[in-house]
């Protein structure tokens, strides 16, 4: 066990100081001596015999200044050249080795121009086309990258929403043209949860046989985990597990409200069964000894006196209660959507011109969008210096010419700055239509300076948006140390939106805090923050996260029409 641990630091000193920029020589020498070790028979026993008698250096590979470095690591556990390197970069920029192609000089570069520091976040800036000017890279080295980033995914376990999407879509498509009966999606893909760790696909039918069979001739299965006559489990190609469960037709109602889940939620809507007399399980729902026939879930939750209950909700968090009392919102619809923020175009990091994004949202039919640039500070995405700003205003008057039937505002995605000023002068922010604040650095303060950092912004008389509050990166980046309850309470003191930013990369505010955010007043803003057209279409990420926060269109600002726009002095 020793040995491979110092293997391994070793192995990390050389990458580490190759990061650093120093001597090849040096960075060699450490790599050689983790081969070396790496090759040897040396137990820990021999290795540490060795390092008593003064003999590593006998090892070819192993000099004296390494060897000392050995003995240290014998010594006392660890290796002090490697705590140091480690102060000095993210462990975490070891993980970027794992990517085919992203070697320390390339890491050395991601690191210090762009201050990447994990896979997630490197992927991020992929899609954002951010490694395309990048010295010793371009566009063929970031498709490579980011195919690499997908191998890497592969099994991990855990995926983001989209793509376990578009797996079940593939197979309900699969299985309807095969079969002709469409199956139906349960789980947690049916209740919009943002990360999906496998996916539940319930058929109504008596001829299980055939649609098992038919369901092990999809090309996209890379093995089989279990078979029965009715269940069976795979791993597909891409590494997501699929349980497809074949159901007798008068259980399915019940058999889709028990896998749609959540856990907490069956247990909870049992035990209201229960309590009324009613015993409900995956088969049906009796009383004294009758059973009760449904038709669909609606019925089902009518049997029990209860409003039925979007999938997006069911995850135990009072909405039986709300039910049983006719108090369930009106959630959100995508058609409520009448405008959007948070829009990048080629000014910064985007791929498209602002006419470009202007027609696709007129088609659509929005009435107005948000164009947001990256301020200054933000370099690495193209951030607009002052003397641009003007420039950029006027292009967005003049497309705005183009297409009367929309309006198009001009904002920026300011940078919410260390001290919690923004990053342009109030002069420069006079000239906006509006503004989003966003922390895009400095994610390590601890909770009390971030909180009070995004607070001081949100008291800025300009601000109009908070963008993304927390800063997550799903399944690469946690959220930065916040008080969400102290922000959340400045923006509805300031009058300041929050932004349900809906790129499936992000989803945040996360829909946990949302209902915490229309308790206290706060207007919410759905943005796809796009920086391609494909990209705008992430507005229904935004509203499945917003339903699962309970929110109805009046509590989202962008359902509001122009109309209702030219209200709200700030904006219009």
């Amino acid at each position: 066990m020793k040995k491979e641990q110092l293997i391994k630091q070793l192995e990390d000193i050389g990458t580490l100081l190759a990061i650093k920029g120093e001597n090849p020589f040096k960075v060699t020498a450490y790599n050689n001596a983790a081969r070396a070790l790496e090759l040897s028979t040396l137990g820990d026993d021999q290795l540490e015999e060795l390092a008593r008698s003064g003999s590593l250096i006998t090892i070819k590979g192993i000099g004296s200044s390494i060897a000392e470095k050995i003995n240290e690591f014998l010594e006392y556990g660890k290796i002090s050249l490697y705590e140091e390197l480690v102060k000095q970069y993210p462990s975490e920029l070891l993980q970027l080795l794992k990517i085919p192609g992203v070697g320390p000089r390339k890491i050395k570069v991601l690191y210090e121009e762009l201050n990447i520091k994990s896979i997630g976040e490197l992927e991020y800036a992929c899609l954002e086309n951010r490694l395309i000017k990048l010295p010793g890279f371009g566009e063929k080295t970031q498709s490579k990258i980011l195919k690499g980033i997908e191998n890497l995914k592969k099994y991990a376990g855990k995926f983001l929403y989209p793509v376990a999407e578009a797996v079940a879509g593939e197979l309900v498509r699969f299985l309807q043209a095969k079969i002709g009966i469409e199956p139906v999606v349960a789980g947690s893909l049916r209740r919009r949860k943002e990360i999906i760790k496998d996916i539940d696909i319930l058929i109504a039918s008596d001829k299980s046989d055939e649609i098992v069979k038919a369901f092990l001739s999809w090309e996209a299965i890379e093995s089989v985990i279990a078979l029965g006559e009715t269940k069976v489990s795979i791993n597909t190609l891409q590494g997501l597990q699929v349980d497809l469960r074949v159901v007798e037709k008068q259980s399915f109602p019940f058999a889709l409200q028990y896998f749609t889940g959540s856990k907490q939620h069956n247990i909870q809507l049992r035990n209201f069964a229960k309590d009324k007399g009613f015993q409900l399980n995956e088969y049906g729902l009796w009383k004294d000894g009758e059973r009760f026939l449904c038709k669909d879930e609606a019925e089902l939750y009518g049997r029990l006196n209860l409003d039925y209950i979007s999938p997006e909700l069911r995850e135990g968090w009072g909405e039986i209660e709300a039910a049983s009392t006719g108090t369930l919102p009106d959630l959100v619809e995508e058609k409520d959507i009448k405008g959007i923020f948070h829009i990048h175009s080629r000014w910064s990091d985007g791929d498209a011109t602002i006419a470009e994004f202007a027609n696709y949202a007129f088609k659509a039919g929005y009435q107005y969008i948000g164009i947001s640039e990256h301020s200054q500070s933000a370099y690495y995405a193209g951030g607009l210096k002052p003397e641009q700003i003007p420039l950029y205003i006027d292009e967005v008057r003049k497309v705005n010419q183009q297409f009367p039937g929309l309006k198009i505002l001009a904002g920026m995605e300011v940078d919410i700055l260390s001290d919690g000023t923004l990053d342009y002068s109030d002069s420069v922010l006079n000239m906006l239509d509006f503004v989003i604040a966003s922390v895009h650095s400095h994610f390590r303060l601890p909770q009390n300076e971030m909180t009070s950092r995004i607070i001081k912004a949100i008291a800025h008389p300009a601000v109009t948006i908070l963008g993304h509050p927390t800063g997550r990166l799903l399944l690469s980046r946690e959220p930065y140390a916040i008080d969400i309850r102290e922000v959340i309470f400045a923006c509805a003191k300031r009058g300041v939106w929050i932004e349900i930013n809906a790129s499936p990369y992000r989803l945040d505010l996360d829909w946990r805090y949302g209902k915490m955010a229309k308790e206290a007043g706060v207007k919410v803003v759905i943005c796809p923050d796009a920086h391609s057209l494909a990209g705008l279409n992430d507005i229904r990420y935004g509203v499945g996260i917003a339903r699962k926060a309970w929110l109805t269109p009046k509590d989202i600002i962008n359902t509001y029409s122009i109309e209702d726009f030219k209200k709200i002095k700030k904006i219009i």
